[in-house]
């Protein structure tokens, strides 16, 4: 592995204000929460780095903070050199993002998302018919390029959404819980190309709350615990001999301990 940092977060902060509803909800009286909390970490040139952590642990408001979809209270990170803060659009230019929360219009089919997305990263018409081709036979999507999004099935959705957040070929790519509601097959043909964009040296970041999927990818992991980074090493040195769930949980108490303390 190319041991060069290609992000570096510093310090990142974010805290969001509680709706009435949001505090109800949650059984408490606060109006803030600290979501992320001056977290710290750096990822390496052709690596898979996981950031594994309980729901509601500050994975995704870190990721999309990373993603300049929200800016932070406090710190910065650098993707390449290039600050989230400061140079947004370049960044948006270096990553690629997927999550969850990213809806495809199902009137649309894939062959016009594709289209559509491609132009918005100013790809030459040639670029684009090139890079769908070889995504499209690489995912299984041709047979399916002019069939609205609202009649394909959820694998097929989640590969057409894979598809359009890495057709500008980023060299970084972030996801959220990429595997979270697929069938097996669908997992899988995931999990292989995620190895495969790290073999060709591009850099994954992870996050995850599911430890076999650590286990099977990435080459360091983050656990973020309450927003805070309670312990960041390469996978083998952080197991040694246990199991990751074993050495999560015992991380995890040891942090609320600590917080209780």
């Amino acid at each position: 592995m190319n041991e060069r940092e290609i992000l570096v977060v510093q310090d990142l902060c974010k805290t969001f204000t509680l709706s009435k509803r949001q505090q109800k909800i949650e059984k408490t009286h606060e109006k803030k929460r600290k979501a992320v909390d001056y977290l710290t970490f750096s990822a390496y040139k052709g690596e898979i780095f996981g950031l594994l952590g309980p729901n509601g642990a500050g994975k995704t408001t870190t990721l999309r903070m990373l993603a300049t979809l929200i800016l932070p209270d406090a710190g910065d990170a650098w993707v390449d050199g290039v600050s989230v803060v400061q140079q947004p659009e370049i960044v948006r230019s270096k990553i690629g993002f997927l999550t969850s929360e990213l809806k495809l219009e199902d009137f649309f089919t894939p062959n016009q998302l594709f289209q559509f997305f491609a132009e918005l990263h100013q790809m030459s018409q040639g670029q684009i018919d090139q890079r769908k081709h070889e995504l499209f036979e690489r995912f299984g999507i041709a047979d399916f390029a002019e069939v609205k999004v609202a009649n394909l099935s959820t694998g097929m959705k989640q590969k057409v959404s894979i598809v359009i957040s890495i057709l500008h070929d980023p060299s970084i790519i972030i996801f959220d819980e990429p595997t979270n509601g697929l069938d097996v097959l669908t997992a899988k043909t995931v999990t292989d190309f995620l190895l495969e964009l790290r073999n060709q040296g591009r850099t994954v970041i992870l996050s995850t709350h599911i430890f076999s999927l650590v286990e099977k990818l990435c080459d360091r992991v983050g656990i973020i615990i309450e927003g805070k980074m309670a312990e960041c090493a390469p996978l083998k040195e952080l197991i040694k001999e246990k199991c990751l769930e074993d050495v999560f949980f015992d991380i995890y108490q040891k942090a609320a301990g600590d917080q209780n303390g």
